[in-house]
C-alpha cells in the first residue's frame, strides 16, 4: 500500500508540475519544467542518503519535501518561441492526462485492497 501511495504522490507532482507549466504558458522567458523520478532514485542508491527537496524558483515558495519526491529540471530540447519560452501546451496536455490517468489506476487498486482488507475483516459476510 505503500508503494500505491508514492505512486499517488508523485502523480499529483507530476500533474502539479504540468499545470505550473500551463500556467506560465506566455512568460518570456520561462523554461518548461518536468519531476525526474529515475535521477532521484539513482542518487539515493548511490548512497548519497540525503533527503530529497524540490526546488524552488522564488525565495516566497514554500520548502519542503516529502520521501519519493524527484527532482524539477528545466525540460531539455525543446524548441523556443520567439519570447524564449518553451511550454508546448499539447505536451503539457498529455502530462496532465497521463498523470491523472496514473493516479486513477494507483486509487482503484488501493481501494480494492481495502475492499480485501474489509472482506477479511468482515470473515467474508
Amino acid at each position: 500500500m505503500a508503494a500505491l501511495g508514492r505512486e499517488m504522490t508523485r502523480a499529483v507532482q507530476r500533474q502539479s508540475v504540468a499545470a505550473g507549466n500551463l500556467a506560465n504558458a506566455e512568460t518570456p522567458g520561462y523554461r518548461a519544467k518536468e519531476v525526474q523520478f529515475a535521477e532521484a532514485l539513482a542518487g539515493q542508491l548511490e548512497g548519497q542518503g540525503a533527503v530529497l527537496q524540490p526546488l524552488a524558483t522564488h525565495t516566497r515558495h514554500l520548502g519542503g519535501g516529502a520521501d519519493g519526491e524527484g527532482v524539477l529540471r528545466d525540460v531539455e530540447g525543446l524548441a523556443a518561441r520567439r519570447d524564449g519560452n518553451t511550454v508546448q501546451m499539447e505536451r503539457e496536455m498529455l502530462a496532465l492526462s497521463r498523470s491523472g490517468t496514473d493516479f486513477a489506476s494507483a486509487q482503484t487498486v488501493l481501494a480494492a485492497k481495502f475492499r480485501l482488507v474489509r472482506y477479511a475483516i468482515n470473515e467474508g459476510r
